[in-house]
């Protein structure tokens, strides 16, 4: 349903990674070092290719009980990931990968276009498949402009599962109805909004990750400062 047939809402979620924070620039910066400093004769995967199997291995872990936070399941995906590609696995790795994480920063557009959704009177929170260890680096610049920070540490669940949203609403005292959630992960955020039911507008920044088969966004926008101009029209803003 187009936004401007819909109810204002009180809160605006927004995934951290992909969405508000650098991830895939900061994550192959860090195994493009990783793999610089690896003691191997033999020829290196591009930190593309690394990439491809350390998000199997990640997201695959994230799925598999016992719940283990974030850095956990960091360590674990890049040991998984050496020993498949046939490289040396080092703990020194693993933990310049995780403070790589935290030190991640905003989008250019970020911090004022969220300064624009705060005066304008929504109150913002982000939703995380992390820890909050980890994440607070990267809160610390975003301008003093989150209101809450909800991650899987806390949840006990990793997106897309409906619990670490019910947990986030349950948290702000909010009806999924009464958000907007504001993501660029289409393979874990957009299955939880065709799962749940909450409205969703996707920050498509062309990378090549695609929309799940059976669900659309309510909008479509390649970065975050044109979110304003949709709420305009929606006259919400």
């Amino acid at each position: 349903m187009p936004l401007n047939e819909l109810p204002r809402p009180q809160w605006l979620t927004f995934d951290c990674y992909g969405t508000l924070i650098q991830w895939d620039e900061g994550l192959q910066a860090a195994v493009a070092r990783i793999l610089a400093d690896n003691p191997q004769e033999r020829a290196l995967p591009t930190p593309s290719e690394f990439l491809h199997v350390y998000d199997e291995h990640e997201h695959g872990l994230e799925r598999t009980p016992p719940h283990r936070n974030f850095a956990e399941i960091s360590r674990e995906a890049l040991r998984l990931s050496m020993q498949d590609l046939g490289l040396a696995y080092r703990p020194k790795d693993a933990e310049m990968l995780i403070n790589s994480i935290s030190a991640m920063p905003p989008f250019p557009e970020v911090v004022g276009t969220l300064s624009v959704l705060k005066q304008a009177g929504f109150r913002l929170c982000i939703i995380s498949n992390t820890d909050d260890q980890i994440i607070a680096g990267n809160i610390a610049q975003l301008g003093g402009h989150i209101d809450r920070v909800i991650t899987a540490e806390q949840a006990g669940a990793y997106k897309p599962s409906r619990k670490i949203f019910a947990h986030a609403y349950n948290s702000l005292g909010v009806s999924p109805g009464e958000v907007v959630h504001i993501c660029a992960s289409p393979h874990l955020d957009h299955a939880a909004a065709r799962d749940i039911g909450f409205r969703c507008i996707w920050i498509d920044r062309g990378t090549g990750r695609q929309c799940l088969p059976d669900y659309r966004p309510d909008a479509t926008v390649p970065t975050l400062d044109r979110v304003p101009d949709l709420f305009r029209t929606a006259g919400w803003l």
